[in-house]
């Protein structure tokens, strides 16, 4: 019956998405194209706003042009380069206070999915100053305008800057999960390639992992519209072709821009097509021990594909032609097969560990159970896995 509930419940919501008030960010595309977003704030008449980006980015001096830029143009700006990796309430909160107090116009999200998760719940506060974030948590519960926000990824992965999600940690209580509303989609993405070249290798390889999850969950889940199975493919066939390029040289820059446009398409994949197990499980990870999102999607991918068996075979095969991966295989099983194994030698060359270190046991039950509500009835997976499936995958992953 549960089953049954899930599909009914999945049915209705893809029907009603067809009615929903989706947007596509406008891109800015290309070397240097960070150059143009101080005229673009200019051209929209804002002349304050609030940059959202992390220690890293800072310390890097990325984002030194851009301030630059801003204080040639006179556009105010304050900087809140606190953001955590699984950014917290905390983080939202600390970043809507400097927001409020500067009396900001629009937001610009600098770094990767942390600093844009932290940028779109600022947004959502905003817009919704009655609700907390908690209250926020689950489906459509904003609906109303966020402001101007402008989405600067620094890695080739998350996709943020494309879809309607903020994933937001509490710190208190170790629970990691998602709002998701229309209006957090970012209004512009600027895929500015050079922005990338400084990535550390593990930063590349992970966050691109992070990505290609993106697209095969969402290809391989009941929720695809042409659009989105279009997306998921050329995601695929950008991220075998290049992430091993732009993970061993990170100056190439066509593999850099390849793999900006892979996350991207990526994103518009899922946020309209969903994703499915492989995110569950990833996001207790994420909020019990400060994993990685990219890491820990990279580290698991393998096992749920392995695990969903004769249901995603048609699908994984599909993808494997399309990668180039299945040529020499005489059936659908066994090009699915080798699809799972190519991703498994992409981890291995690019010194991905195969297992998630540090879980306690004593842990498994509660994220069995937060990974099976966060999926159930929302995720339109290939194949609904009971808490016990889910307790087998954790004990699976774990080192």
């Amino acid at each position: 019956m549960f089953k049954l509930y899930c599909r009914v419940y999945q049915g209705a919501f893809r029907l009603a998405s067809n009615f929903m008030p989706w947007r596509k960010p406008e891109l800015i595309e290309g070397k240097n194209s960070l150059n143009k977003v101080p005229k673009l704030l200019l051209d929209k008449e804002i002349d304050r706003v609030l940059i959202v980006t992390d220690k890293g980015i800072t310390s890097l001096g990325l984002i030194n042009g851009l301030l630059r830029g801003l204080e040639d143009s006179d556009i105010e700006y304050v900087l809140y380069d606190q953001t955590i990796p699984n950014p917290t309430i905390d983080n939202i909160e600390e970043a809507l206070e400097q927001y409020k107090a500067a009396n900001c116009k629009g937001m610009i999200a600098f770094g990767g999915g942390s600093p844009m998760d932290c940028a779109k719940g600022v947004g959502a506060r905003v817009a919704r100053p009655e609700k907390s974030i908690p209250q926020m948590k689950g489906e459509l519960k904003i609906r109303k305008k966020i402001p101007l926000l402008i989405a600067v990824p620094t890695t080739a992965g998350t996709g943020s800057e494309a879809t309607v999600v903020a994933v937001v940690s509490n710190s208190q209580t170790h629970e990691k999960y998602a709002i998701n509303d229309m209006s957090l989609i970012p209004h512009y993405a600027v895929l500015d390639p050079l922005l990338t070249v400084q990535l550390p290798p593990h930063i590349t390889s992970t966050t691109g992992i992070d990505a290609l999850t993106h697209a095969i969950e969402a290809y391989i889940g009941k929720s695809n519209t042409s659009e989105t199975i279009a997306y998921s493919q050329e995601a695929v066939k950008l991220i075998f072709d290049n992430i091993y390029e732009a993970y061993s040289n990170g100056t190439n820059i066509e593999a850099r821009i390849n793999m900006q446009r892979a996350a991207y398409l990526a994103g518009m994949a899922f946020t309209r097509a969903y994703v499915g197990y492989v995110h569950a499980i990833a996001h207790t990870l994420g909020g019990f021990y400060g994993v990685p999102h990219g890491l820990a999607n990279a580290i698991i991918l393998p096992y749920v594909l392995t695990y969903y068996g004769k249901s995603v075979h048609k699908p994984l095969a599909e993808l494997a032609d399309i990668a180039g991966i299945g040529g020499s295989a005489d059936s659908i099983e066994q090009k699915a097969a080798m699809f799972i194994e190519a991703i498994k030698d992409l981890n291995q060359k690019m010194n991905i560990p195969s297992k998630v270190t540090g879980i306690i046991d004593s842990d498994i039950p509660l994220m069995v159970e937060r990974a099976f509500k966060e999926a159930n009835p929302l995720y339109p997976v290939p194949q609904i896995l009971s808490r016990k499936d889910l307790l087998a995958l954790y004990q699976m992953i774990k080192d």
